[in-house]
């Protein structure tokens, strides 16, 4: 199994087809007032940066980080393609996120998630993130769980 992970612009058709995948299984999960995606185009601003897994040259993950202002960054588009869980290519992608997010000196790293989404929870919590109150400007609702996690030497 050769999958790469590499920084790539999102503007490309098979990255917006994993996309689109992503927002469908997650309206699948929570109601559309309460799913907070960025547009591909609002991920290929100067203030994110996209993670793409391939398999062999097909994308087959996405995660992606959105930086905000106090040195913050945040987690996003976080999706691996059913076929492909259990790989841990959701770890190996926040494991860069976090990388970057060091070797830029952001101080925290915060994220919202689905309040159906177990095994992102995993995902996030093995990577030494902790639950957490409602982070940058999402409401507080029963749809979101919120992590955090300190990056402070």
């Amino acid at each position: 199994m050769a999958i790469e992970i590499a920084i790539e612009t999102p503007l490309q058709d098979d990255v917006r087809r994993l996309i689109n995948e992503l927002n469908t299984t997650l309206l699948e999960l929570t109601p559309p007032e309460h799913c907070y995606h960025l547009t591909v185009e609002q991920m290929a601003g100067k203030d994110t940066t996209v993670f793409i897994a391939r398999d062999n040259g097909l994308a087959i993950g996405c995660g992606a980080l959105k930086r905000h202002d106090g040195a913050i960054g945040e987690v996003k588009r976080m999706y691996t393609r059913p076929s492909h869980r259990g790989q841990k290519i959701g770890a190996k992608i926040v494991e860069r996120v976090e990388a970057l997010a060091r070797s830029e000196g952001l101080k925290r790293l915060v994220l919202e998630t689905g309040d159906r989404h177990p095994a992102a929870w995993t995902v996030y919590e093995r990577a030494g993130f902790s639950r957490c109150g409602p982070v940058l400007d999402y409401p507080d609702t029963e749809w979101s769980v919120f992590y955090e996690k300190s990056l402070a030497r």
